[in-house]
C-alpha cells in the first residue's frame, strides 16, 4: 500500500492541472455583436508580435462574401503584442490576460466573451453566435480564399461539425499533425516504438498521422490541427468548452473526440493550404516535453482508461511515465538551451 500510495502522490504532482486561475472578463462583454456573425476568429499569442502582426494582415486579406470578426487573446505576453495590435488592429477585439493560463484558458476567454458557455451553464441563444468560430495560430498565414472556402463547405456538409486545411510547413513539407486518429493505445504504441515510422504506407501502423494516406486528398479523420480549426456554433454549444486541463498540448483532440462522439463528422480540406511556421524549437523546451506528456496522460485518463483491463491501464501509465522521464532525463543531461517561444501560449 505504501508503493501505491506513493505512485498515486507521485502522478499528481506530475500530471495534475494546474488550479483554477482568477480573470475578469466583463469588460469584453460589450464587443459580443446583436447581429449574427459568419465567423468569430480566436488567435491566441503569446510573445509573436511579428507572426501575429503577418497572422492578423493575411486574415483581413481574405475575399468572400462573409462576415466575420478577429480576437486576439494576449497570454501576458508582457512585450509589445498588445501595443501592436491596439496600434495597427484597431478593429480586433484584445483581450489582454493578466495570467498565462494556457492554451486553453486563452481561447476559452474569447469563447465565453462570445456567449458560449459549458453544458449546464448559461449560453446565448442561437442567434447570437457565430455561425463559426477559427481557433487560428498566430504562426499561420492564410491565402485570400481560405476562409471562403472552408465555410462553404461546412455551409454545404451541416453535419460536419470540424474542418481543418492542409497545413504546411515554410519548407513546403507537409505538417503531418494536421489530420490525424485518436491516440488510442495501440496506435500512441505504434507511433512511440517506430512503426508507423517504419511502415509509413501501413493503415494498421501509420494511423498516428494517416501518413498513408494521400495529402492531397480531402477526406473525413479523426481530429484536424487547432493551428487552424473551423467549428460549427452547435457543435460547440452541445460539447462545450475547451478543456483547461490540458495546458498546451492534446485539447484539439479532446474537443474532436467530444464533437465526434455527439455525433459531428471532423474533416481534412486539402485544397485549402494553409501557411504554418511552427517553430521547431519548441520540441526542446522542457515545458513543452513536460506538457506533450502530460497530456498523453489526461487524454488517455479522460477517454480510454475506463475501458481498459488492469493489466493493460497499468502498462499504459508505465508507458507514458517511462518515455516522458526519459526524455526529461535526456534533456537534463545535455544541459540547459535558450529558453524559446511556443507559439502555443506558453514558454
Amino acid at each position: 500500500m505504501d508503493i501505491l500510495a506513493a505512485a498515486s502522490q507521485c502522478r499528481r504532482i506530475l500530471f495534475d492541472p494546474i488550479p483554477p486561475l482568477c480573470y475578469n472578463i466583463a469588460q469584453h462583454e460589450e464587443w459580443v455583436k446583436k447581429d449574427m456573425l459568419d465567423l468569430s476568429i480566436i488567435i491566441v499569442n503569446y510573445r509573436t508580435p511579428d507572426l501575429l502582426r503577418d497572422c492578423l494582415n493575411s486574415v483581413y486579406a481574405s475575399v468572400g462574401t462573409f462576415s466575420f470578426q478577429v480576437y486576439v487573446v494576449d497570454n501576458c505576453s508582457q512585450d509589445n503584442s498588445c501595443q501592436m495590435v491596439e496600434l495597427e488592429f484597431p478593429q480586433v477585439q484584445l483581450i489582454a490576460s493578466e495570467v498565462n493560463g494556457g492554451y486553453s484558458y486563452a481561447n476559452n476567454l474569447a469563447l465565453r466573451a462570445l456567449g458560449f458557455a459549458n453544458p449546464g451553464q448559461e449560453t446565448a441563444s442561437l442567434d447570437r453566435l457565430p455561425r463559426y468560430v477559427l481557433l487560428l495560430n498566430a504562426d499561420t498565414k492564410l491565402p485570400p480564399t481560405a476562409l471562403s472556402e472552408v465555410i462553404g463547405y461546412m455551409d454545404a456538409h451541416p453535419d460536419t461539425g470540424i474542418v481543418g486545411p492542409r497545413l504546411v510547413r515554410a519548407d513546403g513539407s507537409l505538417d503531418k499533425a494536421c489530420r490525424r486518429s485518436f491516440p488510442s493505445p495501440m496506435v500512441s504504441f505504434y507511433h512511440m516504438v517506430g512503426l508507423s515510422r517504419l511502415f509509413p504506407h501501413s493503415k494498421r501502423f501509420a494511423r498516428y498521422n494517416l501518413t498513408y494516406l494521400d495529402p492531397s486528398i480531402s477526406t473525413e479523420v479523426d481530429a484536424v490541427n487547432g493551428a487552424f480549426m473551423m467549428l460549427r456554433r452547435e457543435a460547440i454549444v452541445q460539447v462545450g468548452l475547451l478543456d483547461e486541463n490540458f495546458f498546451m498540448y492534446g485539447e484539439d483532440l479532446d474537443w474532436a473526440f467530444r464533437i465526434k462522439q455527439a455525433g459531428w463528422k471532423v474533416f481534412y480540406k486539402a485544397d485549402v493550404k494553409v501557411l504554418h511556421y511552427k517553430g521547431a524549437s519548441s520540441r526542446h523546451s522542457r515545458k513543452a516535453r513536460y506538457e506533450f506528456y502530460r497530456a498523453m496522460y489526461l487524454f488517455y485518463r479522460k477517454h480510454y482508461a475506463r475501458s481498459m483491463p488492469f493489466f493493460v491501464d497499468w502498462l499504459v501509465v508505465f508507458g507514458i511515465f517511462l518515455a516522458g522521464g526519459l526524455s526529461m532525463a535526456i534533456d537534463v543531461v545535455r544541459g540547459p538551451k535558450p529558453q524559446v517561444t511556443v507559439v502555443e501560449g506558453v514558454p
